[in-house]
């Protein structure tokens, strides 16, 4: 069986594409020395693995948890005379970490970084009939020069550290395009005159025309010639349909240059800060957000379907949150896509965990790898602000000396002026920045429930901060985000043993009697934006989910729902 075959980008859709799914020749290689000794043009790999899951996961039909330094990939693709016609890219979707390709054993690329896209044109490689890709992966999750995200240090899993992924673990797929073709496009929506602004790369010289439709009615269009490789289209739209909280209005999107045709998709909606408050298509809208870090009991960093993506949004809005924050991981393009269509928020976050910020190679591959996944996800409406860093453990001891989370921070802001940035997740933050970001488990309720009381004041009471205003700065107006609170242990009869925070609730009565008692307080506060519950589900030993890891709820999540949901005092 070959798993997940759907088109891993809704969003930049071609017709002639190959999915690479399924079973490749694999190995391990402890010793890191595949390259050296030459195993790119080696006859044939002697295990085999299902693509795209990774080694440590059961479904690959590997199931190996112990650290995995290197491995390869080998698979056989035939192509035909019509598809070497014009250009032949090949696509992965995500290799942690270090990726050397090679095509009928010529090296064509190495990528550096586990949790973006990257793609390799191919056609000088590529001959009619068989082609061996070959694809050597370096990983090493101790490494202070590697983001590993939430990946475990240890043998096993501890505390909030999770089994680790090691190379390919997104779909794995051909692309085939004329010889001038379109390179790229940014969507810029403009919600007050109705209209989307288009910039965008080709290869070759001509005219690029593109036309907006809503559920099959057009809704205009636009054509530009190219200047220098590039190009700037204008669409004024006949209606206006706005992208909204669960309602994910999609104006369909076609692009074509020459005999080149990318079908897309875009929402037409705003975010932006004015003051303490959020505006979401010009109102304030309060974040009801819960912590989704992406994992599955059999497929690690990756699920098995494309519905069980699709579900994890759909168990959220269950809960009445109307957004997540993507939590220490890169989520696949597929994931958004279904955000995208619900009109589900996110935060987009990188997994900058296990790096050095003192490591000019770590701060190298985190900045390179981080530009790759702004890129990619500029045009998602449900990406309404990015968080490149969480927790940065360590930092203080060195801002005196060291600049590296204000460069991640205007680096972002250059590479996407148009949605907020958290420079810094929790802990700690910059001067300069835009939200004042907060993580609070605080265990004592009375103690929880008066620590925002005096935010007009200018005090900031949260468990993290400790009193470093130096290094946590905070301005009176600024937004104040809550984006981590409640981590309640509920453990399900026949669920094996785990943590979360503070004591566990002695019954489910209890459990939810905390769940609204705390929320309450973020909802009733003028001062603060939005919330952030950890967690949505269970992730192997932290037992903190609403539902446990095989997405069972432990509550009644209507009357959760009830609580999440409510009007939140900055709406008003």
């Amino acid at each position: 069986m070959i798993y997940r075959t759907e088109h891993p980008n809704p969003q930049w859709e071609r017709a002639a594409w190959q999915n690479l799914n399924g079973a490749w020749e694999f190995d391990f290689d402890f010793g890191v020395t595949a390259i050296e000794r030459e195993l790119y043009m080696a006859p044939s790999l002697p295990k085999t693995i299902q693509v795209p899951f990774c080694p440590e996961s059961e479904l690959s039909g590997i199931g190996y948890k112990d650290f995995i330094p290197g491995v390869v990939y080998r698979k056989v693709v035939t192509l035909s005379a019509e598809q070497l016609a014009g250009r032949v890219f090949l696509h992965f979707g995500a290799v942690d970490f270090e990726a050397t390709l090679f095509v009928n054993g010529k090296k064509v690329m190495t990528h550096i970084g586990g949790y973006s896209s990257f793609k390799a044109d191919v056609t000088a490689y590529a001959v009619e009939g068989e082609n061996v890709i070959f694809l050597a992966v370096k990983d090493d999750t101790r490494s202070i020069a590697q983001p590993s995200g939430k990946q475990s240090d240890l043998y096993a899993s501890h505390g909030c550290s999770y089994t680790r992924t090691t190379g390919i673990w997104q779909t794995v797929w051909m692309e085939f395009t004329p010889k001038a073709y379109i390179k790229d496009a940014k969507y810029y929506p403009d919600i007050e005159n109705n209209r989307l602004t288009i910039l965008g790369k080709v290869e070759g010289n001509g005219t690029v025309s593109a036309k907006a439709s809503f559920e099959g009615r057009l809704m205009g269009g636009a054509t530009a010639k190219t200047s220098g490789g590039q190009f700037a289209l204008q669409i004024s739209l006949a209606e206006r349909h706005l992208w909204e909280v669960g309602v994910g209005n999609l104006y369909d999107l076609e692009l074509t240059f020459g005999d080149d045709m990318v079908k897309s998709y875009f929402g037409l909606r705003s975010v932006e800060l004015s003051g303490n408050k959020f505006l979401f298509n010009g109102k304030s809208l309060f974040l009801r957000m819960v912590l989704d870090q992406g994992f599955y009991p059999d497929g690690i960093y990756t699920a098995k379907t494309d519905e069980d993506l699709k579900r994890d949004v759909e168990l959220s809005m269950a809960c009445g949150f109307n957004g997540a924050r993507l939590h220490q991981k890169v989520f696949e393009k597929r994931f958004l896509y279904h955000c995208d269509k619900a009109g589900y928020l996110v935060w987009g976050e990188h997994g900058n965990w296990g790096m050095s910020y003192t490591d000019p190679v770590a701060v190298e591959n985190f900045l390179c790898e981080w530009l790759e996944v702004l890129d990619r996800d500029f045009n998602s409406p449900a990406v309404i602000g990015w968080c490149p860093v969480n927790e940065t453990w360590g930092y203080h001891e060195l801002t005196s000396e060291h600049r590296a989370l204000e460069s991640f921070y205007k680096a972002t802001k250059a590479a996407d002026p148009t949605r907020p940035c958290i420079a810094a997740s929790g802990n700690y933050h910059i001067a300069g920045m835009e939200i004042y970001d907060v993580h609070d488990y605080d265990p004592d309720f009375a103690r929880f429930s008066t620590n925002y009381a005096k935010i007009s004041e200018g005090i900031v009471n949260d468990q993290i901060r400790r009193n470093e205003g130096d290094v946590q700065p905070f301005t009176v107006g600024m937004p104040v985000f809550v984006s981590e609170y409640g981590g309640f242990r509920w453990i399900e009869e026949g669920e094996e043993a785990g943590w979360g925070y503070g004591d566990a609730p002695k019954s489910k009565e209890e459990l939810l009697e905390r769940y609204k008692n705390y929320t309450d307080v973020l909802l009733d506060n003028p001062d603060i934006m939005g919330l952030c519950y950890t967690q949505l589900y269970d992730v192997e030993q932290e037992k903190n989910g609403l539902y446990t890891y095989g997405r069972k709820p432990k509550l009644d999540m209507d009357k959760v729902k009830s609580i999440t949901s409510r009007k939140a005092k900055i709406e008003e």
